[in-house]
C-alpha cells in the first residue's frame, strides 16, 4: 500500500471540509490508504501524526490563505518540520497541496508555491495537479471542476458569510476529489 498523510490547518472549517475531499478521492484509488493529520490553533500536531508523517510515501500540505500566505498555525508547522530536515527525514518522498480562501483568487498560489518551497528544501518530489483550469471560456460555470484554475496544486474558494457545511461548492469538493485521485494514482504508480 502506497500511504499518503494529508497535514492541514482549518481556521473555520471549510479547508478541513477540502482536506476530507482530498482524501475521499485519494482512498477511492486502489493500493492506497489515507490518513488525515490536524494541525492544531497552536501550530502543533500529535507525536503520532509525526509518526504517521515519517512513515508516509507522499504528504499533502492544506491551509487556508491568509493575508497572502498559509495561515499562522500552519506556518507554525512548517517552521516545526526544521528537525527532520536536519536528519533529511522526508527526501524522496512526494509532495503535493491545497489551499482555500474566501476570494477565487486569493493569492492562493503564494502558499501554494510557499508548500512547493517547503517540500523543495526537504528534497520531495511536488505532484502538480495537472488538471485544465474550468471556467476559462464563454460555455464554462462556476460548476467546471478547477473553476480557481490553479495548476501547482488545488485551489478553492469558500464564500465567507457562508459556513462549511455548504462552502466551498460542490464543484470546488469534486475537483479537491480529482486531486485527491490524481495524487494517489502517481503514487501508486510510482512507488509501484
Amino acid at each position: 500500500m502506497a500511504s499518503i498523510a494529508i497535514v492541514f490547518h482549518s481556521g473555520y472549517g471549510h479547508t478541513k471540509a477540502v482536506a476530507e475531499s482530498v482524501r475521499a478521492g485519494a482512498a477511492a484509488v486502489s493500493g492506497a490508504s489515507v490518513e488525515l493529520i490536524a494541525v492544531g490553533a497552536d501550530g502543533t500536531i500529535p507525536d503520532s501524526g509525526w509518526e504517521t508523517l515519517d512513515k508516509a510515501d507522499a504528504i499533502v500540505f492544506g491551509a487556508p490563505t491568509y493575508m497572502g500566505s498559509a495561515s499562522g498555525p500552519f506556518k507554525v508547522f512548517m517552521d516545526a518540520t526544521s528537525k527532520v530536515w536536519m536528519k533529511q527525514g522526508w527526501k524522496d518522498k512526494f509532495a503535493a497541496g491545497f489551499s482555500n480562501s474566501g476570494s477565487w483568487a486569493g493569492d492562493k498560489l503564494a502558499t501554494l508555491i510557499q508548500f512547493s518551497l517547503l517540500a523543495a528544501q526537504h528534497g520531495m518530489i511536488w505532484i502538480p495537479f495537472g488538471m485544465f483550469p474550468g471556467y476559462n471560456n464563454s460555455k464554462g460555470s462556476a460548476n467546471d471542476l478547477n473553476r480557481t484554475g490553479h495548476f501547482l496544486g488545488l485551489g478553492t474558494q469558500a464564500n465567507v458569510d457562508e459556513g462549511a457545511d455548504v462552502a466551498p461548492p460542490a464543484a470546488d469538493h469534486e475537483t479537491a476529489k480529482a486531486f485527491g485521485r490524481r495524487v494517489a494514482e502517481t503514487v501508486v504508480r510510482l512507488r509501484g
